[in-house]
């Protein structure tokens, strides 16, 4: 093949070349038979010399192939032989692949299968084992909570009259309804109270029960606050309240203030503003009437300052109450960490240091206007008002230090009070001139 190739003359490098170019070539032919300034082209040349070219080498492809006939045919033979045993030893592999997959999915895939629905149905069992026993206790303490709102007295049953009216039953039952309501605010992916809310059960819990009680319990909680009184300043009418009588009533208070801050200290602190705001009402509305009729006024400042000593008793057992663990932690979470007893976030809402000052000075706040009012209608109250004004003068004084020391043993130094003091004399006889 070697002495063929130096024979011919046929460049088959130019052939074999990655670069070789048809166009070019062909190019080459046709400007190397052919002048370049002749007008007519002669391509049958460079054709014949193409053609010729063509049929040399497929003469040479033929002595090749006549000369290495039995060489390629041997080989091709080797070849397919090779090829046969390849396949032969490749169909036996594949049909071993093809019983061993069959064997692995009976053994292996349809078992997974099976054990996968016995995996969904043991879930499915667990998921409806845990919401059964979120309802069970979901009820359990419903019913606990039913026994309990008996024994505070506003539900009927055999445990009403063996402990009606008992308030201490009303921290319990705020405690328990607290439970409830956790349980069912724990709605999320593997929470306790997840799917609860779709139970039927539940729902008529909610209705009949839970929205009953806590509505009961914060009536009746708000109504003690608001009946609140331990003045020993007491009318001629009625007899001051015994140490006995006192403590059933700080006793009761304590739980009516521990059921709202369970509840909801929000609650809490809207009760107490409420009694408060009813005193300061009460004490403005009978302090202008008192003004304008003198021989009333004595009797007046006595009521106020039992009223006033109401609030310093409530103050002082608002600071002996310390906030209950079970409080909600979503509405007063905050009030809760920064405060070591119940007074401390309404004096914060107040924005005062004590519940007698916030008392006296809103009350002179409003009194001013109101004795204004008066003096500019002039007459004879007008009239009668400022020729007493020193016995009003001494009888406001009093009846601040006198309502500031709180009923009982609980006792403060009267020169704490004389800011307050002055801020309420001020309040009438700065309007009366000198």
């Amino acid at each position: 093949m070697a002495e063929d190739d130096k024979q011919s003359y046929i460049d088959y490098d130019a052939f074999l070349d990655p670069d070789f170019s048809p166009t070019a070539f062909a190019n080459s032919l046709v400007i190397a038979t052919n002048n370049p300034s002749d007008t007519p082209i002669d391509l049958s040349t460079p054709l014949s010399r193409v053609l010729f070219d063509i049929q040399e080498i497929d003469t040479h492809i033929h002595n090749l192939t006549t000369k290495s006939a039995i060489p390629l045919l041997t080989h091709t033979k080797d070849q397919a032989d090779a090829g046969e045993r390849i396949v032969a030893d490749v169909e036996a592999q594949v049909a071993s692949l093809i019983e061993g997959y069959q064997r692995l999915q009976k053994e292996v895939t349809q078992r997974y299968e099976e054990a996968d629905e016995v995996r969904i149905a043991v879930q499915r069992l667990w998921e409806t084992v845990r919401v059964g026993r979120s309802v069970a206790r979901c009820l359990t303490l419903g019913r606990q909570l039913e026994t309990e709102m008996a024994e505070v007295g506003e539900s009927g049953g055999a445990a009403a009259e063996v402990k009606k009216g008992d308030h201490r039953a009303m921290v319990r039952a705020s405690n328990t309804l607290l439970s409830i309501r956790k349980i069912l605010a724990a709605s999320g992916p593997d929470e306790e109270g997840e799917h609860l809310s779709q139970i039927n059960l539940i729902t008529y819990l909610q209705n009949s029960v839970l929205t009953p009680a806590e509505t009961s319990l914060r009536n009746r909680a708000q109504q003690i606050i608001r009946e609140f009184s331990m003045s020993s300043l007491a009318p001629a009418s009625s007899a001051p309240a015994t140490y006995t009588q006192s403590e059933e009533t700080k006793s009761r208070t304590t739980s009516a203030l521990l059921t709202l801050q369970i509840l909801n200290p929000r609650l809490l602190l809207a009760a107490v503003q409420a009694y408060l705001r009813t005193s300061l009402t009460s004490s403005l509305a009978s302090i202008a009437r008192a003004l304008g009729n003198l021989p009333t006024l004595d009797r007046t400042l006595l009521e106020v300052s039992a009223r006033c000593q109401n609030i310093v008793a409530l103050e002082s057992l608002l600071g002996t109450i310390k906030p209950p663990q079970a409080a909600s932690a979503e509405a007063g979470a905050k009030l809760e960490k920064e405060a070591g007893n119940l007074l401390e976030p309404l004096l914060a809402a107040l924005d005062t240091s004590s519940l007698p000052s916030f008392f006296w000075r809103s009350l002179a706040e409003g009194l001013a206007p109101r004795v204004g009012d008066l003096v500019g209608k002039g007459g004879v109250n007008a009239r009668a008002l400022r020729s007493q004004k020193e016995r009003v003068r001494d009888s406001i004084r009093e009846c601040v230090l006198r309502g500031s020391q709180g009923p009982g043993h609980i006792k403060v130094g009267a020169g704490a009070w004389e800011r307050e003091a002055a801020v309420m004399v001020g309040s009438v006889i700065g309007s009366l001139g000198r």
